[in-house]
């Protein structure tokens, strides 16, 4: 498969991931009430969002790499920073759930793809193209989403 064939079916998938999790947040209004658990909510939008803009601007960069080594960079820092800040601010939930436990991940995750944005030709000594490479990343990082959102949904939180 070509990287934009890839990237243009990562990006179609975290959109509709995105709609679909609109539908779900829609249907329980308890979770607007409670900041955590808002905050979680909004965790799960991102980690779908970020992944599908980075998908897109890989695609609509075409042969020119500054445009997706850019959004690379920006979305990791900002994948960083959000994941980092949702981290301490839902400190006592979701620690029951393997991913709950290791959302650190992520943030790791995003760093070596903003290290694989900065300095694509790290990819050479494993024959891959710094964009197939980051494809790889963002499927792991896409796989944790889909078990974050798998235990916000079905993990009881302390004091649930």
């Amino acid at each position: 498969m070509d990287t934009n064939t890839f990237y243009s079916i990562v990006a179609g998938t975290c959109f509709t991931l995105v709609g679909l999790w609109w539908t779900v947040v829609k249907s329980r209004k308890e979770w607007i009430k409670d900041d955590q658990m808002r905050q979680l909510a909004s965790g799960v939008y991102l980690s779908f969002l970020v992944p599908g803009l980075m998908s897109l601007f890989a695609q609509v960069g075409g042969e020119v790499k500054l445009i997706w080594r850019l959004t690379f960079v920006i979305a990791s820092l900002v994948g960083m920073i959000m994941t980092a800040r949702l981290m301490v601010k839902t400190e006592k939930r979701l620690k029951t759930g393997l991913f709950g436990r290791n959302r650190w991940v992520v943030i790791l995750l995003y760093g070596i793809i903003l290290i694989f944005a900065l300095f694509p030709t790290l990819a050479q000594p494993i024959r891959l193209q710094a964009l197939q490479v980051e494809g790889i990343l963002l499927g792991l990082l896409i796989l944790a989403a889909h078990g974050m959102t798998w235990e916000f949904m079905t993990v009881p939180g302390e004091g649930d």
